[in-house]
């Protein structure tokens, strides 16, 4: 079965977390814009950060592992809390968004809640309206259901396309408040903060329509293979193998295809008229 890991902060992981992933089933990844580990220091940080994920990512996904690699790029919430600097990348990202492997804004949204991360949350909400770009939101990991409410707040107050949002980082206490949107939601499954046997209530009560699961694959505790050791437990448990395609090929396929940039979107679907296969694609 196909798999597509759309929260994968491949910059931290090794070229043999690239081939693990790759012979589990994986074919493409997003990665997106993340603390890299320690606060950059500079504007121009950023833009080498950048630039690193878009060329250099990109290049090592296809040579060791046959791999789709896309990104998305933001000033992240963690590091949102200079007002100065944000500015700066901010006023950056309209360039960055017609690079070719770049599919949306994110991650956006809040840290510790501040001023200074509402003010870059809004920005870049904003300026991926613009651009008609999806977006990536992050859910805070502290006080997480009172970051859920003000996100949802914002959202609705600047009246953007909820259908090119995704809500990453969803726990059984957010589901009430951000199910009640159009946004698609996402589950980042953690090791010790939340597992898939945790997430399959959460989608038998809510439904499998424009959701989402994905990994962490981050600097700390993270699991690469998340998203296939999700798709084993899930038909271990009974699932419908058709309905586990849709929650972990299907619904990030059709939520990235609203870039123009997510060329691996029409390679699939190429495929599916008989006209090639994708890059690195293996039959079913």
């Amino acid at each position: 079965m196909r798999l597509i890991d759309s929260h994968a902060h491949m910059t931290s992981r090794t070229t043999d977390d690239y081939r693990e992933m790759r012979r589990s089933g994986i074919e493409c990844v997003i990665e997106p814009s993340f603390w890299s580990g320690s606060d950059k220091l500079y504007p121009e940080s950023f833009f080498d950060y950048f630039e690193h994920i878009i060329d250099f990512e990109t290049e090592r996904a296809d040579r060791v592992a046959g791999m789709e690699h896309y990104v998305t790029v933001s000033i992240n919430p963690k590091e949102a809390v200079d007002r100065e600097m944000s500015e700066a990348v901010i006023d950056r990202l309209p360039e960055y968004l017609e690079r070719d492997r770049v599919v949306g804004v994110g991650e956006i949204g809040f840290n510790l809640q501040t001023d200074e991360e509402e003010w870059a949350f809004r920005e870049q909400l904003r300026l991926a309206e613009e651009h008609e770009q999806p977006v990536i939101i992050h859910l805070p990991h502290t006080e997480k259901p009172k970051g859920a409410v003000r996100t949802v707040e914002i959202i609705e107050e600047m009246g953007v396309t909820q259908e090119r949002i995704i809500i990453d980082h969803n726990e059984p206490e957010t589901m009430e408040t951000t199910a009640a949107t159009d946004c698609w939601l996402g589950f980042t499954l953690y090791p010790g903060k939340i597992s898939i046997e945790e997430v399959m209530p959460l989608l038998e009560a809510y439904g499998t329509d424009r959701r989402i699961i994905n990994s962490s694959a981050d600097w700390d505790d993270s699991d690469p293979l998340a998203v296939p050791k999700a798709r084993d437990a899930m038909i271990d448990a009974g699932w419908d193998r058709d309905t586990v395609r849709k929650l972990l090929f299907e619904n990030p396929l059709a939520f990235f295809s609203q870039s123009p940039h997510f060329d691996y979107a029409d390679a699939v679907a190429a495929e599916s008229d008989g006209e090639s296969v994708p890059q690195g694609a293996e039959a079913e």
